[in-house]
């Protein structure tokens, strides 16, 4: 069962994630929930969140240690572990009952920027573990299927037989990932494609089987993965065997830090005008006199097509969102410009609606993207960042929406035709999170993160 942490005023002690100056330097001691998980392992997440609180570099939050003593038991629950390896010894100690039961993970959900994916790598940088990958699931996602499609590239079929050779690829796509890695903690667990919702059930399945930890954080509780999306029926069983092996903790502080952290000077973010316009040219000019390089246009070869912007200036692009959004580009585009450029600034950004739905998915995984690889951002747009998103805008049948009713077979009145897919529900929601990004995205702090995270 989930630990639903609620908002108590009276109580609630706030972690400063983003800004150094502190608001209080009690320890943590002080607070019930910080003794109630026992370790003498000075490296271990609820020892160096305690470190960080008395440097000052991290501030109380009640909430926050209530979720660390979830990861710290995970962390305890690590130590001389190790899954088994596949063979022949293996295959008879798991007939004989001495199979090593995995420990059971951690899926962490809760609103944006409570500070999930700060104890979520805080946890991961504790754990010496040399088998770990930290991935945002999206990335991690991609990466799954451009390996399947290499395995059922090397294939080789018994032509000479008239029978169907059925082959599930999925199997061997999970050894090749555990092979490496048994510890995978993923960033923003979400599934918004039908495509990935029809094969996490097979594919978790595998790597569960195969003895790995999942430590996950997401803006959504489990039960409401993949909500209303195409064939949800068929994605359910996959929330069962998630809930299986991980721990379900909820962090609700009501305090989105991101948003807080953004009320200094400094300033990336522009409405869109002349003066917008001189900043703007300002910051990319500056930004090309650290450059070994002169403004001119580039081509980026991504997956086999050539992919061209019109200005760039060595690791600086001054894209727009005609550049980046109206064009049909997609996460493992942005990973690549990510690959490519620390800076990239977005000129041009129209007020979102559900006339623009597939601008604005492209839009929010463009955010994603970006922010997890720490890449610097300056945008100018038609309104601010929280009035960037507005839910009118589309009647509820147009022909495109039709026509794909028609090539699904969805007919009127079922609950394919409910799906997020058509009602744009999922970008209403996960616009939450982009607005918190480009608030912190703002600070000079997330700025000053580039050279760290490079």
């Amino acid at each position: 069962m989930a630990r639903v942490i609620t908002k108590n005023s009276a109580n609630i002690i706030y972690i400063n994630v983003l800004l150094k100056r502190p608001l209080s330097l009690h320890k943590i001691s002080s607070c019930k929930y910080a003794n109630s998980v026992q370790s003498n392992d000075p490296g271990s997440p609820l020892e160096v969140l305690k470190q960080r609180v008395n440097k000052g570099e991290l501030m109380h939050d009640e909430h926050q240690l209530i979720v660390i003593e979830d990861l710290q038991k995970v962390y305890e629950r690590l130590k001389g572990y190790t899954p088994e390896k596949r063979g022949l010894i293996s295959k008879w100690l798991r007939n004989n009952n001495k199979k090593t039961k995995a420990p059971k993970g951690l899926y962490l959900y809760g609103a944006v920027g409570g500070g999930k994916t700060m104890l979520m790598d805080l946890f991961y940088n504790c754990c010496q573990i040399q088998h770990k990958k930290r991935v945002h699931f999206h990335s991690f996602m991609l990466d799954v299927h451009s390996k399947i499609h290499e395995v059922k590239k090397g294939i080789v079929r018994d032509h000479s037989s008239t029978k169907l050779q059925p082959f599930d690829p999925i199997p061997p796509v999970a050894s090749s990932i555990t092979e490496n890695t048994w510890l995978l903690c993923f960033d923003e667990f979400q599934v918004t494609d039908v495509a990935d919702a029809m094969i996490l059930k097979r594919l978790f399945t595998e790597l569960f089987n195969n003895g790995v930890v999942v430590v996950a954080t997401s803006n959504r509780k489990p039960d409401d993965l993949y909500k209303s999306g195409l064939q949800r029926g068929n994605f359910l069983p996959f929330i069962q065997i998630l809930k299986d092996h991980c721990n379900v903790s909820s962090l609700d502080s009501g305090i989105d830090y991101r948003t807080k952290a953004a009320s200094g000077k400094e300033k990336h973010y522009f409405i869109k005008g002349e003066e917008a316009d001189r900043n703007i040219e300002k910051i990319f000019k500056y930004l090309c006199s650290m450059e070994n390089d002169i403004p001119r246009p580039r081509t980026l070869n991504i997956k086999g097509r050539n992919v061209t912007f019109k200005k760039t200036c060595g690791q600086v692009i001054d894209s727009n969102f005609e550049e980046l959004c109206d064009r049909p580009l997609g996460a493992s585009d942005y990973i690549e410009i990510c690959q490519a450029f620390h800076t990239v600034i977005i000129r041009d950004v129209p007020q979102l609606n559900m006339k623009l739905k597939s601008q604005a998915r492209r839009f929010i995984t463009l955010i994603d993207t970006l922010y997890d690889n720490r890449v610097r951002t300056v945008i100018s747009a038609n309104a601010p960042y929280n009035k960037l998103f507005v839910p009118e805008g589309e009647e509820e049948y147009t022909d495109e929406k039709r026509m794909l009713m028609d090539d699904l077979k969805i007919s009127h009145g079922t609950d394919d035709h409910k799906s997020n897919i058509f009602t744009g529900e999922e970008e209403l929601f996960a616009f939450d999170r982009t607005v918190s990004r480009l608030a912190e995205m703002q600070t000079a702090a997330y700025w000053d993160e580039w050279e760290k995270h490079r």
